[in-house]
């Protein structure tokens, strides 16, 4: 049964917006007709997870599988949490609004290690039990997926990379890509509920299947490895590889604005540089492109469907996909008359040219970022990043020279190897870049730094080691001093308590468990980490003394596997001379190489044995080629498992065809008059606007553009609307390049608008006349008013009366400077009448229509002065309970 939503997402909550489920592409199947329901639950606020490429990806794929229903739900706001605990109402899924309940699986994304106390918070406002032995032990046995709580899984990297932390949570975990694996899981679901398999029959199927984890079919050893405890399930379990198509990157158009706003392609999955650091690089090999033709396919038809200015090319290492300079042009060609930009993520400076900075200029030049990660070329040979100073120095430089002005660049301290020179090596390295970047009638090249704590993952070379807090701090204070001289730069650093956080949960194994409880019991939720940094530190550290894991904790805190340990005594000048570990030393006991580790036991395709072999060659400052360009390098991916590097020559890069030049041209204004009902009076102005621009380019209407740096569509929408009112009387103006038959133009837009923003009427209107914003005289509303205590018709109608039969009602406003001054309402309002009466004594509710001003100047009556008046000569407390506006009058 569906939730009674509409009493909980109400105009009072922040971004209401965000729960409506009425997305543009997003898709409503049949409930009675899906054989398996999903919810893909992302464990944030509706703005990173509706935003998320994996998120979109999935999403299309299941509903796209015949007898399979997907529907979404996401972390809800502080308010609406406190209001759906305050009415012991559960967490909903956002399309259907049916409770999570009632659907067979629900699938969370755990890309962090430490966003497992958001997949508990969801669980909690579900009304699910948080740990699989509690959904079995609830409600006695299950015989089907008909029983009282649905499957509930796991994937994204940080689940595949050491699923050990959040093992008693859920039923099983997905390991790798998912859009070949969650179809077949849903196929094992479909058959299972059909014979009326029990709960432990199915997850013992899907245990079959490769990708699939069933934690509960495994057992932990004294030394935190782990082992099957049944015969039936695999020793080791495989990553799912899957190849990328690009189609299913287009979908879920929100109307409130995302954190990545903007269409976003995947060109390439995987990347095989093979920094020693980074474990998305060893989790998603091989690499694998996408087809050129089928990139630019995608992208032209999702700006077509969704109607976004911006889009994003998404990869790894976006520069390593040989057809990013031919992509990028011939889709800026395409779309050159419709004022689109693209983006890209952090790129890698060695293959920055001016051919990747002509698809990334233009109108809206986006901004550029950079990861050297770090400052000498010792350390960057380390951690086997394969980039010179010449190189960066020429990347950097070609981006100045094609008009950046700004930079972001990414650093890292803490690697193993590194000495203070090293460290003290990004400052110089960005002075250096600095000096080397001015010229006469050019800014001074700024940058924008990030200076992030080295944190060891799992499946990498560098698993073995750690550095204490103590010396992060020591080296974050170094760089400090040293960019106090410096200008021209902004620094972050990120907090060394939550490196270390990551990394004891990160590396841990199923003891902690527990701890993740109880720090979520404890209100350490992603957002305590910005919200309250202290409280949501102290909550873990309670809850990992609560375990009495404090002392494992403590190690990581000092450095515990230090496998590059410094003679760190004596500080000097001299510290580039500090004694390291050499290849030969006999590494520190009893921190083995070959000791047991709690992820062993997911095959990610990578050799144990490689990884350490890697080691001893960061140990010796050696380079380890790219495997995609040069030859193999032996890591044990390749194979009938996971397949091989897929990489693609690029095409031939098209002739520049120009940047876009806004048409200002005005050859036709119309007037449009539209309503705002339903769930869309949920939806804010700034968001109204923004959907305005995406149904115009979805329409192909032939816009006009402002000039100047930043060109917008010529789209004015008289006034705003108060959020959570309807209205039946909006009014926008559009001004047209060239002229449109009225009919085809209302055509157009209606096609492309949401059911509940209807278009009324449609006029032509004379170029030179006022935008309608100028020419707002008077509004008409009508409230619903509630009276605190019993009424009867006649007291309304003899308060209304007095109203109007007042010269004067005096109102204390306050500018917006702070200045109180007293205004006459009574002089604004020119109509008044009762339109509906309480049908009894005790509703007391009554619906009023009013006519006041709505000067843009400043003079104009709101439905709350309104209120204030009936209280003023009532001598009571009304309540206001809905605002339509009826119409907007302009002057003639």
């Amino acid at each position: 049964m569906a939730v009674a939503v509409e009493k909980l997402i109400t105009s009072d909550i922040l971004k209401p917006g965000r729960y409506l489920g009425n997305e543009r592409l997003a898709v409503h199947k049949d409930w009675d007709k899906a054989a398996i329901r999903w919810v893909l639950t992302y464990p944030e606020v509706y703005e990173v997870g509706a935003s998320n490429l994996g998120h979109i990806i999935l999403y299309n794929i299941l509903n796209a599988q015949p007898r399979q229903l997907c529907d979404r739900a996401y972390l809800p706001g502080k308010d609406l949490a406190a209001k759906l605990r305050e009415t012991n109402t559960p967490l909903f899924a956002v399309e259907s609004k049916r409770s999570l309940t009632e659907f067979d699986i629900l699938g969370f994304s755990l890309s962090y290690e430490l966003g497992a106390t958001n997949i508990l918070e969801m669980l909690d406002l579900a009304g699910i039990p948080l740990t699989w032995r509690e959904r079995q032990q609830t409600g006695g046995e299950f015989t089907n997926l008909q029983s009282q709580f649905p499957l509930i899984f796991a994937g994204g990297q940080t689940a595949t990379s050491n699923p050990e932390p959040y093992a008693d949570f859920f039923d099983f975990i997905a390991l790798g890509d998912g859009e070949e694996l969650l179809p077949e899981i849903g196929l094992v679901l479909e058959e299972g509920k059909q014979t009326g398999l029990s709960r432990q029959d199915i997850l013992l199927d899907l245990a079959q299947i490769p990708g699939v984890y069933v934690p509960q079919f495994y057992d932990m050893a004294e030394d935190g490895s782990v082992h099957p405890c049944r015969p039936d399930v695999p020793k080791r379990i495989l990553r799912r590889v899957a190849t990328p198509i690009p189609a299913y990157s287009i979908g879920l158009v929100p109307y409130v604005e995302t954190v990545h706003d903007r269409l976003t392609i995947e060109i390439r999955r995987g990347c095989t540089r093979g920094c020693r650091f980074c474990q998305p690089g060893m989790l998603t090999r091989p690499a694998r492109d996408v087809e050129p033709d089928k990139v630019v396919e995608a992208i032209e038809q999702g700006m077509r469907a969704t109607g976004y200015n911006e889009f994003s090319l998404l990869s790894l290492s976006c520069s390593d996909y040989l057809s990013l300079p031919a992509v990028g042009m011939e889709i800026k060609n395409r779309l050159k008359n419709e004022n689109i930009s693209l983006t890209l993520p952090s790129q890698r400076v060695d293959r920055f040219d001016e051919n990747i900075a002509n698809i990334l200029g233009g109108t809206r030049q986006g901004g550029l970022t950079f990861a050297p990660e770090a400052g000498t070329q010792r350390m960057r040979d380390i951690v086997n990043k394969g980039l010179t100073n010449e190189e960066l120095l020429r990347g950097v430089k070609t981006a100045w020279e094609q008009g950046w002005d700004k930079i972001k660049l990414y650093f890292m301290i803490g690697l193993p190897g590194e000495t203070d020179v090293d460290v003290l090596g990004i400052a110089e390295t960005v002075s250096w870049l600095q000096r080397e970047c001015r010229g006469k009638s050019r800014k001074p090249l700024n940058f924008n730094l990030t200076i992030s704590n080295f944190t060891p993952k799992p499946h990498t070379p560098f698993q073995w080691h750690s550095v204490s807090t103590t010396e992060f701090k020591r080296k974050q204070n170094l760089l400090r001093q040293e960019f106090r001289r410096m200008k021209g730069m902004k620094v972050n650093f990120t907090d060394v308590r939550i490196s270390a956080m990551e990394d004891f949960v990160g590396r841990g194994d199923r003891n902690l468990s527990k701890v993740v409880r109880r720090a979520w019991e404890l209100g350490a939720g992603m957002d305590s980490w910005y919200e309250n940094l202290d409280r949501a530190f102290s909550a873990w550290g309670d809850a990992i003394a609560g375990a009495d894991l404090d002392w494992k904790y403590r190690q990581v805190e000092n450095g515990e596997w230090n496998l590059f340990h410094a003679q760190e005594q004596n500080r000097s000048e001299d510290a580039e001379n500090s004694q390291f570990l050499t290849p030969h030393s006999p590494l520190p006991t009893p921190h083995s190489l070959d000791i047991p580790l709690p992820w062993d036991h997911i095959d990610t395709g990578i050799d144990k044995k490689w990884l350490k072999e890697d080691l001893q060659r960061a140990l010796e400052a050696a380079i380890v080629p790219d495997c995609s360009f040069e030859g193999c390098s032996h890591c044990g991916v390749c194979g009938t498992d996971f397949g091989h590097n897929v990489v693609i020559e690029s095409p031939a890069i098209p002739q520049f065809a120009g940047e876009f030049v806004p048409n200002t041209t005005k050859a036709q204004r119309l007037r449009v008059w539209f309503g705002k009902q339903g769930n869309m009076a949920l939806v804010s102005h700034l968001d109204l606007i923004r959907l305005f621009d995406r149904v115009v380019r979805r329409a192909g209407l032939p816009i006009a553009f402002t000039g100047g740096f930043h060109p917008m569509p010529r789209i004015c929408v008289a006034t705003a609307l108060a959020l959570g009112a309807t209205s039946s009387g909006e009014i926008a103006d559009f001004e047209l390049t060239v002229p449109l038959d009225i009919d085809s133009f209302r055509e157009k837009l209606v096609r492309e608008m949401p059911t509940d923003i209807p278009i009324y009427n449609v006029e032509q209107i004379d170029l030179k006349t006022p935008a309608a914003t100028q020419l707002l005289e008077t509004a008409e509303y009508l409230i619903t008013v509630a009276a605190l205590e019993e009424t009867t018709p006649v007291q309304w109608q003899d308060w209304i009366d007095t109203i109007k039969a007042k010269d004067e009602l005096w109102y204390e406003h306050t500018t917006k400077s702070g200045k109180s001054q007293l205004i006459n309402l009574r002089d604004r309002l020119f109509e008044l009448e009762l339109v509906e009466t309480p049908n009894s004594i005790a509703e007391s509710i009554s619906v009023i229509r009013y006519v006041g001003s709505y000067r843009q100047d400043g003079f104009l009556l709101r439905p709350e002065q309104i209120m204030f008046m009936l209280g003023t000569v009532a001598g009571g407390e009304f309540q206001l309970l809905h605002i339509h506006r009826n119409r907007l009058i302009l002057t003639v």
